[in-house]
């Protein structure tokens, strides 16, 4: 499709050439490609229709971008020059309309693919970009910090320092951090602004007191009747005439200068608004009339997520991030992926909290992504969304189980990482069993670096009593959260990924878990027992090669043990299941039997299920000569498919009897005794 405006946009200078009647049909071509592509590769939808009309005005009053690359000649010009204005985005979901404006409508058709446009802030794709970010709560307080360092360095150089912008939204100014870096910024002696996109919703509905403050402030009666008195009281002031002028365009910020009741005033910014983020001549008013007040000020604004599309604003959860989808008159059909370890987990809930009273279910802000908007809507009692604050929700979940409740904490698990000194302190030291679900686990496709859960095992692991579990498919999802309700002698901690589940599963009912134990999901016919009461130890032969798989990664194992024995290799796959307290016993039997092992997990390789087993097998004395391990490479990895980027990983069927075949060849089996100490694993098949 043609976009005949948004086409000629390389930069904000293009845009700052627009006249303003031609603004309203840029806005409308930015909201259209931004739909038209999502529509194709799925994306953050919603949240970016909302901020379309915010994201021109900005462009259009500031200064955005890289400082000048040649300085001016004289000193009087370089006390009147300045660096790029310093956009920093504290949702980075709601970027694509201001990649749009700084040139990158050729990297839309590729949006969150390899070589294409990333669907968050990237500095590796464009100066006008300061952070790669995904999480939230950051922005103000990066803000600050760079708002403080442009004062020092114009100031040492005589010159005028960039004007700092902190664009948050989607709730995410009741995320801790965020409150902090305000308290903070309240201290600034120089121009500073904190656009709050208030939009009535984070992910899902907004949770907690301040949401309700907001809810209060946009409906207020008070409010609603300043407009009026606010005309009156312009009437008797000096200025009064301009002033009233401006009120046409800018009547939402008088009124909050003329009545300051606002929250954050207490944190020491100047308040203004509420105002209406989607109309676009007041906004531009407004921002031209603040842009360098030198005092640290918010400006909140009101907008409709999903704005322009009835379908996404008539549910904007659904289409916060949706997968791709085709607009068929009034309905639209989301196309279908297959069934989701995230679907798995709300049917596995759901069973789980009816058979345990006990049982409660907390997210943070994620109850359509973490699949607990289900199970809330069938235990509202035993259900709880937080907000975006996930170390409150930890100590909370801690509080919970030191009553004696079981609280289950679903969380992706690179959002699990904000959490991780209320895991240390509140919850592993002092042994409460609080059950944490981590989706995302591993490589996460589309989002790229931001969002994949790289580091969970690594993280946890120095935390004496926690265990660290892992679900294969949808039975041992099951499984897996059983044994964890069961579990009260410490924190639990169960990883899976966003991927669909194994349509034909290793076990229809997988075996019990038992805390670190392995299970025989796969063994070629050399001497192996249909099951495991089908012979005493040793349970088979031995073979030349043991993978262990922590995770769904199982599956590609047992592909590449199907090709390795048509190289006549034996090669028996397990389940490991268990990164902390990994099967000691087991991984030490086959060692000592000079059995090579491939240890393989959606993880990095430092710190991972390998490292444990590598650990393990060291302090036990077993040789680890014959050890391999394969994880997530020591870089950062960008959008593309999950499928690819277990590929490039290395993490592939091929992948993985390729590196088995190198790790056979380098050192062949020697002549080793027989097996006497290898046990029988549960669940051999």
């Amino acid at each position: 499709m043609a976009y005949e405006l948004l086409e000629h946009i390389h930069g904000p200078a293009d845009l700052k050439a627009l006249t303003e009647d031609q603004l309203p049909d840029l806005a409308q071509e930015v909201r259209q490609a931004i739909c038209d592509q999502v529509s194709r590769s799925g994306g953050h939808l919603a949240p970016n229709l909302g901020v379309v009309e915010l994201t021109l005005a900005l462009h259009r009053v500031f200064d955005f971008g890289p400082p000048p690359e040649v300085a001016p000649a004289t000193p009087e010009a370089n006390a009147q020059a300045r660096p790029g204005d310093r956009l920093l985005f504290d949702v980075g979901h709601q970027c694509y309309p201001h990649k749009l404006l700084t040139g990158r409508l050729p990297l839309l058709d590729k949006l969150r693919q390899k070589g294409g446009m990333s669907g968050f802030p990237s500095p590796d794709e464009s100066p006008y970009d300061l952070f790669a970010v995904g999480h939230a709560g950051t922005a103000i307080s990066t803000a600050v910090g760079m708002a403080r360092a442009d004062a020092l360095r114009a100031q040492a150089a005589d010159a005028t320092p960039p004007r700092v912008v902190s664009l948050v939204g989607d709730a995410s100014i009741v995320n801790g951090v965020a409150l902090e870096g305000l308290n903070n910024a309240g201290t600034l002696h120089r121009q500073f602004l904190v656009v709050l996109n208030d939009n009535g919703m984070s992910i899902a509905k907004p949770q907690g007191a301040m949401a309700s403050h907001f809810d209060r402030l946009r409906v207020s009666d008070r409010y609603a009747g300043i407009k009026n008195r606010g005309r009156r009281v312009l009437e008797h002031i000096p200025g009064g005439s301009f002033l009233h002028g401006l009120y046409h365009r800018g009547s939402e910020m008088l009124k909050a200068l003329i009545l300051s009741e606002h929250l954050f005033e207490h944190f020491g910014l100047i308040c203004v608004g509420p105002v209406d983020g989607h109309d676009l001549p007041s906004l531009i008013s407004i921002l031209e009339e603040i842009k360098d007040i030198p005092r640290p000020v918010l400006l909140h604004v009101k907008t409709i997520k999903g704005k322009g599309f009835d379908f996404a604003e008539g549910d904007a959860c659904a289409f916060h991030s949706p997968k791709p989808f085709q607009i068929n008159g009034c309905r639209v059909d989301v196309q279908p992926s297959g069934r989701s370890f995230t679907s798995a987990y709300t049917d596995a809930m759901k069973a789980l909290m009816r058979d345990d009273q006990d049982v409660f279910a907390v997210t943070a802000a994620m109850p359509d992504g973490t699949g607990l908007a289900e199970v809330m809507a069938d235990f509202p009692e035993r259900t709880l969304d937080t907000g975006i604050c996930e170390s409150h929700a930890m100590d909370m979940c801690a509080g919970m189980a030191k009553s004696g409740v079981k609280p289950f904490f679903a969380v992706y698990s690179t959002f699990a990482q904000r959490a991780l000194d209320q895991v240390f302190q509140e919850v592993a030291l002092q042994g409460l069993p609080v059950r944490v679900c981590m989706d995302r686990g591993g490589y996460v496709g589309g989002d790229g670096a931001v969002h994949h859960g790289f580091m969970d095992i690594s993280m946890l692991r120095p935390l004496p009593g926690a265990v660290q579990l892992a679900a294969a498919d949808e039975p041992t999802l099951a499984a897996a959260l059983r044994f964890m309700a069961d579990h009260d002698a410490g924190p639990t901690f169960l990883r899976y990924p966003r991927d669909v589940v194994a349509p034909k599963p290793v076990w229809d009912q997988a075996p019990t878990f038992e805390l670190g134990r392995a299970a025989l999901a796969y063994c070629t016919t050399r001497d192996c027992p249909e099951s495991a009461d089908a012979a005493p130890a040793p349970a088979f032969a031995k073979p030349d090669l043991a993978i262990l798989a922590y995770g769904p990664l199982l599956y590609a194992a047992i592909d590449a043990a199907h090709a390795l024995e048509q190289d006549g290799r034996g090669v028996a796959v397990y389940d490991a299941r268990f990164a902390q307290p990994v099967d000691a016993d087991l991984f030490e039997a086959l060692a000592r039997q000079d059995i090579a092992l491939l240890t393989v997990e959606d993880h990095a390789v430092a710190g991972g299920f390998g490292a444990a087993v590598l650990e393990a097998l060291h302090e036990c004395g077993a040789p680890t000569r014959r050890l391999a391990r394969m994880g997530h490479p020591a870089r950062w990895v960008g959008p593309d498919s999950r499928k690819n980027q277990l590929a490039d990983a290395g993490l592939s069927a091929q992948g993985i009897a390729d590196r088995a075949r190198t790790l056979l060849e380098s050192d062949p089996v020697g002549d080793a005794a027989e097996p006497d100490g290898l046990r029988e694993p549960i669940g051999a098949v």
